[in-house]
């Protein structure tokens, strides 16, 4: 479809591309673990169309509930009304999610489920007569979306360069990647310490840093720095976004460390990776400090058009289910099969660094004379079958969970070859 390729670049915008070497690469179909291009070329699905696809692409069972939802009502609107799906979702995934989670606030995005829980957390200070408690804290080089609450939380300094005049107020401590976990928690302490009373909340993902580069911290950081926000009196917003739903090899990473945020924020993978949907959960002591009478203003004003789409959380409600009956147990199967092909990939030349998380991995490359060889990697895989996305030197892999050992095979195959074409 050349005339499709050349509307694109006549007429639309991606995002984090710079558009003036943009190269389109159509996809017109999706079957299981594969994406086919308008050439009827297949690609292993690598990255999970951006980290949300669980189950493969056209599962009939999402399909069928989609369908099924179709015959019903496409969307209505929550601000006022409710509906079955978006009910019976929340109750779903509050079922599963750690103790003392107890309501559920619907978006569109993980930016905006981190944005939300800011916003939450901020308005309960105030309620709660602490009008002080207006800061946050957050890693270093932490990625928790493009809205500008989630960029004023994130350490990308790249982000702040640019909008720094309209960003929130944040406090970095030291990324805990590595074996720094001790250094950041001591400097978590110490500003808790200093300026707890002003701060409303630590802002973390649990376990692993996603688009920081797929920085795995050290265990125990993520309990150690729940109980130091406990013993100072300031929320733990746990962003899951990236991490949630089986990516880790638990259906949320913070039940690892045995861990109930105050906000844990969710996205991507809720709706199986076929339609936007977010949702923030958060305890009933934060919740009941909303509760009043309507001229008081005490409710949460905050909310979007689509929340709670009926489509999107009938979709969520079969994922979910199908998460618990057959993808995390296939997860958890592969999890040490992609730690053996990483393995192999570690020993090529170029190779500086392997983390792994899960299903989450990052293949850090060597850097050289200023060039962005994550990029060139991911572009030279697609000629062996795969389609990656790198984080500058890094190269993801990020599978659905329904990868199978043919599958890892090529990812495996895919990605050896090129690096080597790459570096060589």
């Amino acid at each position: 479809m050349p005339a499709l390729r050349q509307l694109d670049q006549q007429t639309m915008w991606h995002p984090f591309t710079q558009m003036a070497e943009w190269d389109p690469l159509v996809i017109v179909s999706g079957e299981g673990n594969y994406l086919i291009d308008d050439e009827g070329r297949r690609y292993l699905d690598g990255v999970s169309s951006l980290w949300c696809n669980l189950h493969g692409h056209r599962h009939p069972r999402l399909d069928r509930a989609l369908r099924a939802q179709l015959d019903r009502v496409a969307h209505v609107t929550f601000l006022g009304l409710t509906h079955e799906p978006g009910i019976r979702l929340g109750a779903a995934v509050l079922e599963v999610a750690p103790p003392g989670l107890t309501r559920v606030f619907y978006s569109d995005s993980g930016a905006t489920a981190v944005e939300i829980a800011l916003k939450q957390s901020f308005q309960y200070w105030q309620l709660r007569g602490q009008p002080s408690k207006q800061r946050f804290l957050r890693l270093g080089e932490a990625y928790h979306g493009d809205t500008l609450g989630a960029v004023g939380v994130g350490g990308i300094e790249l982000f702040h360069r640019i909008f720094g005049p309209l960003l929130v107020r944040s406090i970095p401590i030291p990324t805990p990647a590595g074996t720094d976990g001790a250094k950041a928690l001591a400097e978590l302490a110490r500003q808790l310490e200093a300026h707890g009373k002003d701060i409303a909340a630590l802002v973390l993902e649990p376990l692993i840093q996603g688009a920081a580069g797929m920085l795995v911290h050290p265990r125990g950081f993520l309990s150690h720095a729940a109980e130091l926000c406990r013993r100072h009196a300031v929320h733990l917003i746990v962003d899951e976004v990236a991490t949630g739903f089986g990516r880790t090899g638990t259906i949320f990473a913070c039940e690892q460390e045995r861990v109930s945020p105050d906000f844990l924020c969710l996205a991507k993978g809720i709706s199986g990776g076929y339609l936007p949907l977010a949702a923030t959960l958060t305890t009933e002591e934060i919740y009941a400090g909303f509760l009043g009478k309507q001229e008081e203003l005490k409710q949460f004003f905050h909310g979007h058009t689509y929340t709670a789409n009926p489509l999107a959380c009938a979709v969520g409600l079969e994922s979910l289910a199908l998460l618990r009956e057959s993808s995390l147990a296939n997860a958890c199967a592969q999890i040490p099969n992609m730690a053996a092909a990483l393995g192999r990939i570690a020993q090529l030349p170029g190779v500086q660094a392997i983390r792994q998380c899960g299903l989450m991995a990052g293949i850090q490359i060597e850097p050289r004379d200023g060039q962005f060889l994550g990029a060139e990697i991911c572009t030279r895989a697609r000629v062996h079958g795969v389609i990656l996305r790198p984080l500058g030197d890094v190269v993801v892999w990020m599978p659905p969970l329904t990868l199978q050992p043919d599958d890892l095979a090529l990812l495996e195959r895919a990605t050896a070859a090129a690096i080597r074409e790459a570096l060589g």
